[in-house]
C-alpha cells in the first residue's frame, strides 16, 4: 500500500494516510478555480478517518455544501469535505509530497472548463459533478 503525505507551502500544516484513494479527479468549476487561483484542480479523495493532520486548519465555507481547510500562516488550499460526499475528504494532489503515482480518472464540472485551455485527453468528461 503506498503512503501519501503532503503539505502546505510554509511546513505548518502536514497530513499523511496509508489508505488508497476512493477516487481521483481534475475539476474546473469556477469556486474550485477561485479558490486556488488556478485553471484546474487536482484532486485526490481518502476516507477521512484514514488521514491524519499534524497543524491546525482553518476553515472557510465555501458554499451551502462544501467547507474548504486552508493553512492560517500562508494560505495553501489544504483541504475539502462536502456534505454531498460524507466521511470523505478531498486532498489537493498538487500539496502532495514527492511525485506520488497520481492519475486523473475524471474531469468534473467540464461545463464550467476554462475555453483556453486545451484539453487532449480521453478521461470521462462530466458537465457538473461526477456520479458519487
Amino acid at each position: 500500500m503506498q503512503k501519501y503525505s503532503g503539505r502546505c507551502l510554509c511546513g505548518a500544516i502536514k497530513f499523511k494516510t496509508n489508505a488508497s484513494p476512493l477516487w481521483t479527479a481534475l475539476c474546473h468549476c469556477e469556486t474550485c478555480r477561485r479558490a486556488c487561483s488556478a485553471p484546474v484542480v487536482a484532486w485526490v479523495s481518502f476516507k477521512e478517518d484514514t488521514v491524519t493532520w499534524t497543524g491546525n486548519l482553518n476553515y472557510y465555507k465555501s458554499s451551502e455544501h462544501g467547507t474548504r481547510g486552508f493553512c492560517g500562516t500562508c494560505g495553501t488550499q489544504m483541504s475539502f469535505v462536502s456534505t454531498r460526499w460524507k466521511e470523505q475528504v478531498h486532498l489537493y494532489a498538487a500539496s502532495l509530497d514527492g511525485s506520488p503515482d497520481y492519475k486523473p480518472s475524471l474531469h468534473c464540472y467540464f461545463g464550467e472548463r476554462l475555453r483556453w485551455i486545451s484539453i487532449n485527453n480521453d478521461l470521462p468528461k462530466f458537465e457538473t459533478s461526477a456520479p458519487q
